[in-house]
């Protein structure tokens, strides 16, 4: 297909785009017919085929079809199916826009539709309503005038057919034979005239699909969010009630440890000189102030006891008048 000449490759893409707009086409032929107009477009580019200073007038008939290459590619861009349906419609869009930028240029779009495609709406529901019944109008006379075209063309060929069998060409009737240019060429701007009125209401309704699912979009984020934050809330309170459930299951075979009463045992508990567990393994042992000497030994004299006594917090004296 990339050996193709300019005119058979658009004839291609030209009649998958007319089976996807009368019956429907599966979408492997849809991205072909879309790469297809791809090329033409990069060929429509490198031939230099038009240019932004021309008018619809410096154009030639057999280059004129190209200008709906655009177009073509936009309507089936629209009918792709891919899951980022917001993308599909972006993409669509820039197509048709630059489709009727390029008409515009050319001096074939609408002197009342220049103003609905620069401010994109009209200011109004009712300027919105009269516009739209001017292009429907608008659409149905295109329809008709070629339809009208294609019955005298058939009509023309049906006649030449019957004539060439019977009698040659005669003097004169080369003139009938010159208007099919003239004839291609009004076919041809008909068509893209009807072309602009659907890339139009595409557009439009292209724009409220968007914004729709952008709508749609944004709520489910903010939906998603809020899920996301009571998932969290809720895993913590499963890890909480799970602890204290475990924590009432162990309570009941669990012996809860004596109290500490001695305060030397606690200190060495706090110190790390002792565990908890060996509480009923500790063994008081009273302080005992006074000479080291005296601390843990036993007496040996009165003398002794006496003065360890005097050492003692408890000990009072006693004094007696004199």
């Amino acid at each position: 297909m990339e050996e193709m000449p300019l005119s058979a490759l658009f004839e291609h893409a030209w009649k998958i785009h007319s089976m996807a707009s009368e019956s429907g086409v599966d979408q492997e032929t849809l991205r072909k017919g879309c790469k297809a107009l791809q090329q033409c477009e990069e060929m429509i580019s490198k031939l230099g085929l038009f240019s932004a200073n021309e008018t619809k007038e410096d154009i030639s008939t057999t280059n004129l079809k190209y200008l709906l290459a655009p177009f073509y590619l936009a309507e089936l861009i629209e009918k792709v199916s891919q899951d980022d349906r917001i993308q599909v419609l972006k993409v669509s869009q820039g197509k048709l826009k630059e489709f009727i930028s390029f008409c515009e240029a050319m001096d074939l779009v609408p002197e009342e539709e220049l103003e609905t495609f620069v401010q994109q709406r009209p200011n109004s529901l009712a300027d919105q309503r009269a516009k739209k019944i001017a292009r429907f109008r608008r659409q149905k006379d295109a329809e008709l005038k070629l339809q009208d075209i294609k019955e005298r063309k058939e009509r023309r060929g049906r006649s030449a057919k019957a004539a060439a069998l019977s009698t040659p060409i005669e003097v004169g009737e080369e003139d009938m034979i010159d208007d099919d240019g003239e004839e291609e060429r009004e076919a041809w701007l008909t068509t893209i005239s009807l072309a602009i009125c659907k890339a139009i209401d595409l557009l439009e309704m292209q724009k409220k699909e968007e914004e729709m699912l952008c709508a749609v979009k944004e709520k489910q984020l903010q939906e998603g969010d809020k899920a996301i934050a009571q998932a969290v809330l809720d895993e913590r309170n499963k890890i909480a009630e799970a602890w204290h459930r475990n924590a009432a299951i162990q309570a009941r075979f669990t012996k809860p440890a004596e109290p500490i009463t001695c305060a030397t045992f606690a200190q060495d508990v706090v110190e790390g000189r002792a565990k908890v567990s060996q509480a009923h393994e500790h063994k008081h042992q009273p302080f005992i102030f006074g000479p080291t000497s005296l601390v843990g030994g036993r007496f040996t004299s009165e003398r002794e006891r006496m003065t360890a006594q005097v050492f003692q917090p408890g000990h009072r004296y006693i004094c007696f008048p004199s």
